[in-house]
């Protein structure tokens, strides 16, 4: 099952330096029967973006208590044997049931450069997103308007240096 953990640069840094992570709340997104019911019309690959963007969303979350990470979005493309769906967490979350080795990553998503002050204004805005403003919730999703650019496993040295 491909399941997208959202993360930052440090968190990749410490999956590149210990070859594991244990994501927070060990919670990830994929393509769950939620997902598949709701995005009827979508094929595949259109399903595995929707659920890479719920986990573009939940890093800025990440970002927001990683004072001095870069402001870019970082999302871990995982292959794990099973995830179990979690609706709590919205239509595409998964509960994982272990730590996530560097073995099972098969490529990570990261925002360019540009991004980043739109990134840094959208993780200001979260508690104000949360408590009902307009203006804030747009900032919060301002971001989706930049792709995450794709890496693969093996250039995860070079953008954690």
């Amino acid at each position: 099952m491909r399941v997208f953990l959202p993360a930052t640069l440090p968190m990749l840094a410490v999956l590149q330096d210990s070859g594991r992570l244990d994501p927070a709340g060990g919670i990830g997104y994929a393509v769950t029967p939620a997902l598949r019911e709701w995005y009827a019309d979508g094929d595949a690959e259109e399903l595995d973006y929707a659920a890479l963007a719920e986990a573009a969303r939940a890093s800025l979350r990440e970002l927001a208590t990683a004072p001095g990470a870069p402001c870019r979005r970082v999302v871990i493309a995982v292959e794990l044997p099973d995830a179990t769906p979690d609706a709590a967490g919205g239509r595409s979350a998964v509960r994982l049931v272990a730590p996530v080795g560097l073995e099972q990553v098969v490529s990570v998503h990261v925002d360019d450069a540009d991004a980043e002050q739109t990134v840094r204004a959208a993780v200001e805005a979260l508690d104000a997103a949360g408590a009902g403003d307009a203006d804030a919730a747009a900032a919060v999703e301002e971001p989706e308007g930049f792709e995450l650019l794709w890496f693969a496993t093996q250039e995860i040295p070079d953008l954690v240096d």
